[in-house]
């Protein structure tokens, strides 16, 4: 210890009358700042100091230096102009769902893109950006560098069919299924899906109930709309009715919920009249899929919520007419008969329709990659 401490003292005393070569005093140079001597009490005697070097300075040197200075450069500067026209197509032309995929655009900050983008027009450049509610510059800066440069996280999810399908069914019947129809109960309509295991859209449409949130619920009215519906639902294998997502400790949501569940438990009552043995080895006809679980397969989950799936339809379609092997086939009729139905600010009102068609596809699509 005693050597140690005539060492560094040593050395520390020639740094304060050394040339310009000591080891604290700055090079000329662009070369690190001054380190000056620090001590600390000796552990053994508690009465000498044994001087060391406050690496501080140097750490706080290190890190003030940036590529793109907060106070002096603006951002367009801090990027090539190839690199400013690939981030603004990004935000200028991506969906909610899509943005959420950047790094720090998940929730609300997506959300407020879109909104600024459609209340202000396209962003012009990417100092813009800043002006749009809980971005700032280090925030803009980071998304900016994700854009350019996403990570894509490759994860081999093994899917358990129980925990979006109910009630449990063997897979085996589910994958000797001719054909399925897909229903989602709308707050004044139901629409349904009729695809094959060939994943070829065999029926596609919806009905309006004019009961539907009427009144006191009248079980008789319910019925009525549940039956006329059911006049027209084609035949097939199962049904896969969609399980809402509305938590009951919402209050506020409270008469959506028991309409909901209202119209589902309809739909079970009468689709599978038959009270089968504990026993059978009969399956089910009637089946709940989750509705997360489809939002979370097509990416359309914002945070708690599910944003709406009418792009995604879209591109369905799109793919269906343009691509050799899409991933779900629409005949030229129904193509014609919705072609224009699910654009930007359509009247129509097909989110139904959309949900209805996209529980199909993820049903067959994840039953395909389901572990046994």
């Amino acid at each position: 210890m005693w050597v140690a401490r005539r060492f560094l003292s040593s050395v520390a005393q020639r740094s304060q009358y050394a040339a310009q070569s000591g080891l604290f005093h700055r090079p000329r140079h662009g070369c690190p700042p001054k380190l000056e001597p620090r001590y600390l009490q000796c552990t053994c005697c508690w009465r000498s100091r044994v001087p060391v070097v406050g690496f501080e300075t140097l750490n706080a040197s290190i890190t003030s230096t940036s590529t793109c200075d907060e106070d002096n450069r603006s951002l367009d500067a801090c990027y090539t102009s190839e690199q400013r026209d690939t981030i603004l197509q990004m935000l200028n032309n991506a969906s909610p769902s899509e943005l959420a995929g950047v790094k720090l655009l998940r929730g609300r900050k997506s959300v407020n893109i879109v909104e600024y983008r459609t209340k202000n027009g396209p962003f012009k450049t990417l100092e813009s950006v800043v002006k749009v509610p809980l971005l700032k510059h280090k925030s803009a800066v980071t998304v900016f560098n994700s854009i350019l440069n996403p990570v894509k996280k490759e994860r081999k999810v093994r899917i358990q069919w129980a925990k979006f399908i109910r009630p449990e069914v063997d897979r085996s019947w589910l994958e000797e299924a001719n054909t399925i129809v897909s229903i989602v109960c709308g707050t004044n309509k139901i629409a349904w899906a009729h695809v094959d295991r060939e994943m070829m859209v065999l029926d596609w449409q919806q009905l309006e109930c004019p009961n539907f949130l009427r009144g006191t619920y009248m079980a008789s009215a319910y019925l009525n709309d549940v039956s006329a519906v059911l006049s027209v639902l084609p035949s097939a294998d199962f049904y896969i009715v969609e399980k809402s997502s509305i938590s009951v400790q919402n209050t506020a949501l409270f008469p959506v919920m028991a309409h909901m569940r209202t119209v589902e438990a309809m739909l079970f009552a009468l689709l599978e009249p038959r009270n089968l043995p504990a026993a059978s080895n009969i399956p089910p006809r009637v089946l709940n899929m989750m509705r997360t679980a489809v939002g979370r397969h097509f990416e359309l989950m914002v945070g708690e919520s599910r944003a709406s799936g009418a792009e995604t339809v879209r591109e369905l379609m799109s793919d269906s007419m343009t691509r050799k092997l899409p991933r779900i086939n629409f005949p030229p009729d129904l193509l014609m008969k919705y072609r224009n139905a699910f654009q930007m600010g359509s009247k129509r009102g097909g989110e139904e329709l959309c949900d209805a068609l996209l529980q199909a596809v993820a049903f067959y699509e994840l039953l395909s990659k389901s572990s046994s």
